[in-house]
């Protein structure tokens, strides 16, 4: 099929999905974890094929990490299947309920966007994720993976679609995209795709917003914070610092800057440098950085890079304010962290700090639909349209309302004898 065919089918498909119940969702979710399981052996084998011809096309060695797909992610990408089963559903949910008259009653109801085109990086794990979610929502997707994981997508997109299919979802609900040219066309079917979520570079994110007409929900870079006050417990601020800059440093929330209140830094920059580089990470610091501890020097381009490796630049600041000023400045709106024992501190920095998600005394890492309980997620978005942050279920849903009446007509409500509205909240 070509594009306009394969957007076709999709959109069909999504509005007979729009009405499977949620057994029967659950059940095509439990049939592929059972599939995922059955195919693991072919995933596996699809993948090292894909990491083969990485390694020879040099593909960045963050990309690589991304791109692997062993029988543990797949282990992990069941878990996060099970855990979608048991969420509520979040299609059909009345959100509010107004008597307008008697028996005329308006219901604000949640229900599916309908299609969703999703163009996301090398991590087969979230071609899953993507179409699981969408799935419980009562979407139907199209997926554009990276080029560097063409046999692991493949694969895994066939199993999800064949087993779902069996279980009674519509035939084509799931499609997957296979090179740049149909990206390129599936942003001309504003007809047929009601939201794209790109995942991606800023550049990538910025071009796909400038060349379609469909809405376009996500976010560029993650540059993300840790603010370390000046009332912070030292050990706590460490562990929180190496945490969000170590545990997994190829994604987007993990930490790309350090700021430091002037007032701790002398305790805090040695104890915090001799923990990050027991994790080799390279150090980069601002000038009243280098003289407390051995950096490399900061440049202007540093405060807006996403590493998405080992690298951390450090900036020392004079106190809370300069510190929400910086982040505003130079953050991408995604993740940022302030570690302080301060309650009036924190209100001020998570009141502030213009992100989709602001900590206090946590890892910039929990910053996750997975860990949110929502599901797992879609992606991350920094705009300010209907979702923002992790994008999981919630983010997946619109709403319409739904007027029930019996036979009443707007011209008995005009007119110098017009009947009066109610307007009366009923309960959910």
């Amino acid at each position: 099929m070509n594009i306009s065919e394969i957007a076709q089918a999709a959109k069909s498909a999504s509005i007979h999905l729009a009405a499977v119940t949620t057994n029967v969702k659950n059940n095509a979710l439990v049939e592929i974890t059972k599939a995922l399981k059955q195919h693991s052996a072919e995933i596996v084998s699809a993948n090292k094929e894909d990491l083969v011809t990485a390694e020879k096309d040099n593909l960045a060695g963050p990309l690589l990490k991304r791109l692997k797909f062993d029988e543990g992610k797949i282990a992990q990408t069941i878990a996060g299947i099970d855990s979608l089963i048991k969420l509520d559903d979040p299609v059909g949910k009345t959100i509010t309920a107004t008597e307008l008259d008697e028996s005329l009653e308006l219901y604000k109801v949640s229900c599916p966007i309908g299609v969703i085109g999703v163009v996301f990086e090398s991590r087969p794990d979230a071609l899953v994720q993507i179409s699981t979610l969408c799935l419980k929502s009562g979407n139907a997707v199209l997926l554009k993976g990276g080029s560097e994981a063409a046999k692991t997508n493949r694969i895994l997109a066939d199993v999800i679609s064949e087993a779902s299919e069996k279980a009674g979802l519509p035939k084509g609900w799931i499609q997957l995209l296979e090179t740049r040219q149909d990206v390129a066309q599936m942003l001309a079917m504003d007809e047929y795709i009601d939201l794209v979520i790109p995942r991606g570079s800023n550049e990538f994110v910025r071009y796909i917003m400038e060349n379609t007409n469909i809405p376009v929900l996500g976010h560029a870079d993650g540059i993300c914070h840790v603010y370390i006050d000046g009332d912070a417990d030292l050990d706590m601020a460490v562990n929180i610092t190496v945490d969000s800059k170590c545990q997994y440093v190829a994604v987007c929330n993990a930490a790309e800057t350090l700021l430091v209140d002037n007032k701790i830094a002398e305790k805090f920059l040695p104890k915090t440098k001799a923990a990050l580089e027991e994790k080799d990470v390279e150090l980069r610091g601002c000038e009243r950085t280098a003289s407390i501890i051995d950096v490399k020097p900061t440049t202007e381009e540093d405060w807006s890079t996403e590493y998405l490796d080992y690298i951390l630049s450090i900036k020392i600041v004079d106190g809370l304010d300069a510190a929400i000023e910086h982040i505003n400045q130079y953050g991408s709106g995604h993740t940022d962290t302030i570690v302080t024992n301060d309650k009036e501190k924190a209100d001020r920095f998570m009141a502030l700090v213009d992100s989709a998600n602001v900590f206090w005394n946590c890892s910039t890492r929990f910053s996750d639909g997975f860990r949110y309980g929502l599901g797992a997620e879609v992606g991350v978005s920094t705009n300010k349209i209907h979702a923002r942050g992790p994008v999981g279920l919630e983010g997946l849903v619109i709403y319409k309302w739904k007027l029930l009446g019996n036979g009443q007509i707007v011209a008995d409500y005009s007119g110098s004898n017009a009947k009066t509205f109610l307007h009366r909240r009923l309960e959910n």
